[in-house]
């Protein structure tokens, strides 16, 4: 489960930064079926890019410790969830979006509980380790 928790970290993490780079390069163009936003959807689209990357950044920062923190995968494992509530809610109030979005809506409502389930398989696999070896 350990090695799961580290794909799975790394594997967010770096499709954040890449999808928010996205975002932040083609504006409008990067969201199936918005079509010709306008200049202040577009400005907010790369703004937001720039924070999906810096939200990457934090699961990428999360993989490269030893071992990966709890605390810190279910939070960003919740901000993710509170993504895809966002996305339901927007559904209940303007209707369905784009195919595209509906899947993402699935990713972002699925994918927080196998995180928050392997937030801490590293920390209990290190404590495992120190209580297994002799003093």
């Amino acid at each position: 489960m350990a090695r799961t928790l580290r794909a799975l970290t790394r594997l967010m993490g770096w499709a954040c930064v890449l999808i928010g780079l996205l975002h932040v390069a083609l504006g409008n163009a990067a969201t199936p079926g918005a079509g010709s936003a306008g200049p202040t959807i577009d400005s907010w689209g790369r703004f937001m890019g720039a924070a999906f990357a810096g939200y990457g950044l934090a699961w990428l920062w999360a993989a490269r410790q030893r071992p990966i923190p709890a605390q810190v995968v279910r939070w960003l494992a919740g901000v993710f969830l509170l993504g895809g509530v966002g996305r339901l809610i927007s559904l209940a109030v303007h209707g369905w979006p784009h195919g595209f979005q509906i899947v993402l809506t699935v990713i972002e409502l699925a994918l927080p509980p196998v995180f928050f389930w392997l937030a801490d398989a590293e920390e209990r696999a290190a404590r495992s380790h120190a209580e297994a070896v002799p003093a």
